[in-house]
């Protein structure tokens, strides 16, 4: 008889108590900045030295409190998002969203064409391609947990399972995010800080981005495919039971109506959404400190203000919060003529583009992100007709219902912090540093990655290790014969796969949360992936230390 697998919760606390135990095997160290003249200039540098160890004792429940003090932001994020989406689907908005889609898709199916293909395998590979492209250009991560509550009860509703619905956005995501093109928070930081053009090589950058995405793409279609003939056969079926039950809808279940205060918020998003596209000084905001106050077009008796956003090193004025508002005009005022149900649905749009215009164009983060979703939540619940106490409590009750996911969050930054209270993060980077002493060009890249790779799993924020890593391995580069564009892609691709295993990523944790999925199942199924995806990105580093590519 099979052993019971520990609850996520114990898991991560063995991880805590296995942490603590290093800061007493391993002696304490840190990185300290070091001016050097080279060539006659002073150059910043980080030397590693040896200082006193501090063991880990008591302080594996003292880090339970920091944890939750650290990723504070995150479960903040999380319990928002909860009680948002609960009003949302109280009104069966994504019922009927799903229901409508499932119809459309079937009568797709009539094309041969696209019957030869399979609709389900054509929209799924748009979807991942969508998330991933996200993935690759602005490092979307923190805002899939957003996603999830919509893409799980939608592979559900198509015969898969949770892992297939967490697939479509997370793992596409985090594909894009390995493959990044034009990511500024890895990418950008990385080369940056190794004295590299900004997205210098994106030519083998965007052949590496397609390889992988194929590679996880067509492992996700196949998984699918294999559910889709005998869902029984998922690691999450019965912990799917609770997606099934709640997206077991049919339309006799379903009462379609309008009312006069679906057309009040109506209105008002449309007044909100004016004021933003035509007055200047209300869409003024304030980056990095300065007021920054947006361009206008002017037509004479309008003046439409233009967005300005980011892609990699490149910006693009666009008229986007005026066609927002238009789209939305015509769109929802039609929906309202069919159901509020209707009107809910493109409210979720609504708040899905912002999200992505947020992010690009005004530096968006999740309280930014939360706040949005708060109002879509609360936007959901007048049009839908609901007392402000009923609002009230839709809102706790969906709070409650991810409760446990927040609190995983908060359990994995103990993780971290035991490890930097130890001080033995820095120690690692140095012992694994000095691993690579006499190797050949394909052995150096390959342990700098297998270096990335480890430390992904202490520190999984990408910039924070660019900013640490970058000025040592850079360097370091130029001693063993390796370009410094090969060090950033062996950053690139350690950063990005293992952000989908390791237990001290707070959006994974997050993401497994909201979908029902322990922790442990997951792993059962994703590690075959990561493993196959490692030794992908191993090969596509070859090349860059064996031939000529632009940019290395």
């Amino acid at each position: 008889m099979l052993k019971k697998v520990p609850h996520t919760y114990v898991i991560i606390f063995y991880i805590i108590v296995f942490a603590a135990i290093i800061t007493w095997v391993m002696p304490g160290g840190k990185y300290i900045d070091v001016e050097t003249v080279v060539n006659g200039e002073q150059v910043l540098t980080k030397q590693f030295q040896y200082t006193d160890s501090n063991p880990q004792t008591w302080q594996i429940f003292s880090a339970l409190f920091k944890g939750f003090e650290r990723q504070a932001g995150i479960i903040i994020f999380i319990l928002m998002i909860g009680g948002a989406f609960w009003i949302m689907n109280s009104s069966k908005a994504i019922d009927v969203g799903i229901l409508s889609f499932l119809k459309a898709t079937k009568k797709l199916e009539r094309h041969k064409i696209i019957k030869f293909l399979g609709i389900d395998n054509i929209i799924m590979t748009l979807i991942m391609i969508m998330f991933s492209i996200f993935g690759a250009v602005f490092g979307m991560s923190e805002e899939t947990i957003a996603f999830i509550v919509i893409v799980v009860p939608l592979a559900v509703s198509m015969g898969y399972d949770s892992i297939v619905g967490v697939s479509l956005a997370f793992v596409a995501a985090g594909l894009g995010f390995a493959g990044a093109v034009l990511n500024p928070f890895t990418i950008g930081i990385a080369q940056g800080l190794s004295g590299l053009q900004l997205f210098s090589g994106i030519e083998f950058r965007m052949f590496s981005w397609v390889v992988i995405n194929f590679v996880g793409i067509f492992y996700i279609l196949r998984y699918a495919r294999k559910i889709k003939r005998n869902p029984e056969k998922s690691v999450v079926y019965k912990e799917d039971e609770y997606w099934r039950k709640r997206e077991n809808v049919k339309d006799s279940d379903l009462d379609y109506y309008t009312n006069i205060s679906s057309k009040i918020v109506y209105f008002l998003i449309l007044g909100v959404l004016a004021l933003y596209s035509f007055i200047p000084s209300i869409s003024e905001v304030v980056k990095h400190g300065e007021l920054i106050t947006p361009h206008t077009v002017n037509l004479g008796f309008l003046n439409l203000v233009e967005t300005q956003l980011k892609i990699g090193t490149s910006t693009i004025n666009i008229l986007i919060l005026p066609i927002i508002t238009v789209i939305f005009a015509i769109l929802a005022w039609l929906s309202l003529r069919k159901s509020v149900h209707y009107f809910n649905l493109v409210l979720l749009f609504l708040t899905m583009v912002i999200l992505v215009i947020g992010v690009m164009g005004y530096d968006w983060y999740i309280m930014e992100i939360a706040a949005i979703f708060f109002a879509m939540g609360l936007m959901s619940g007048i049009a839908s007709g609901y007392s402000p106490d009923k609002i009230t409590k839709l809102f706790i009750a969906g709070v409650g219902d991810i409760m446990s996911a927040a609190i995983v969050v908060g359990l994995a930054g103990g993780i971290i912090v035991i490890l930097e209270d130890g001080q033995v993060i820095d120690t690692i980077l140095y012992t694994l540093s000095q691993s690579m002493d006499g190797m050949s060009k394909i052995a150096s890249v390959g342990i700098m990655y297998m270096i990335q790779t480890v430390i992904n799993i202490v520190i999984p924020s990408g910039s924070a290790k660019a900013a640490l890593t970058m000025p040592i391995m850079a360097p370091f580069s130029d001693l063993i014969g390796v370009s410094r564009q090969a060090t950033v892609m062996a950053f690139q691709f350690g950063d990005g796969f293992t952000n989908m295993i390791t237990p001290t990523s707070g959006v994974l944790i997050a993401v497994l949360g909201v979908a029902k999925i322990p922790y442990e199942k997951w792993v059962k199924w994703v590690w075959p992936l990561i493993l196959i995806l490692t030794i992908i990105g191993f090969i596509l580093l070859i090349p860059t230390v064996t031939m000529q590519l632009n940019g290395f």
